[in-house]
């Protein structure tokens, strides 16, 4: 379809074309428009400064699997802030998929966070200042309201929510996700603290009974020393409530 009067394409024009491809998802077809470009020097030149056809480029690396060649566009190309997003994403899962293969299994929240931290966002598709997986506070209060209504919302609620928040449903998912999982040991911890502060007092009452009365204070205490060293051993078991998307 565009072979034929691409030569008479201007890099306005070709990039008109990506960005229409780009928006309809069609990549395949994409793909096929960015091969049948012209390779002058002079017309790859100008193309090689455009924007719109080097985020193409970029989107057909990586659905194609050419991550290096997805990372060299990144890397070598600065871009502006409308194409952050986007890019940021791209770089992230290849990065990801990468590993998985690496590894042989999917990556938990933990194993990507230290993908993140192995491999930080180039400063050409990022701003230096905006925190992708550490929210703002209104970020976290809004996702908190939505939480205590709703804690497993269906995939409608987090694009909602997303919208309000400037996030993607796939970071509000797995914030909801971390969300529950905190919940779920914290509830965990303060069940063991309970039967902990149970087993002392009836560690105490026992010996209560066995000494007359004469030995409280002697049980007693051993108990209340081993339900606080448990119980300050049972705080220890989940970490901190971070806000941290890992």
């Amino acid at each position: 379809m565009f072979q034929l009067p691409i030569l008479n394409f201007s890099p306005q024009q070709v990039a008109g074309v990506c960005e229409t491809l780009e928006e309809s998802g069609d990549i395949e077809r994409l793909g096929r428009f960015l091969w049948s470009l012209p390779v002058a020097p002079a017309a790859c030149e100008a193309l090689n400064k455009n924007e719109s056809v080097l985020r193409a480029r970029a989107i057909v690396a990586f659905h194609t699997g050419n991550y290096r060649e997805l990372y060299h566009i990144l890397e070598n190309h600065k871009f502006t802030k409308e194409s952050h997003a986007k890019l940021q994403a791209l770089w992230l899962e290849a990065h990801y998929q990468e590993a998985e293969k690496l590894r042989g299994r999917p990556l938990g929240p933990v194993d990507k966070y230290r993908v993140r931290k192995k491999f930080p966002l180039p400063r050409t598709i990022w701003d230096g200042e905006q925190k992708t997986h550490c929210f703002k506070e209104r970020t976290r209060h809004l996702l908190r309201e939505w939480y205590l209504q709703d804690p497993y919302p269906n995939p409608s609620k987090k694009r909602e929510l997303a919208q309000a928040t400037g996030l993607t449903p796939t970071q509000v998912g797995n914030w909801f996700k971390n969300r529950r999982q905190r919940d779920r040991a914290a509830a965990a911890k303060n069940r063991l603290q309970q039967q902990v502060l149970t087993q002392g007092s009836v560690r105490s009452l026992q010996a209560e009974e066995e000494s007359g009365g004469e030995a409280v204070g002697a049980a007693s205490s051993p108990a209340a020393s081993l339900s606080s060293k448990a119980a300050t051993s049972a705080i220890s078991i989940t970490s901190s409530d971070s806000e941290c998307d890992i």
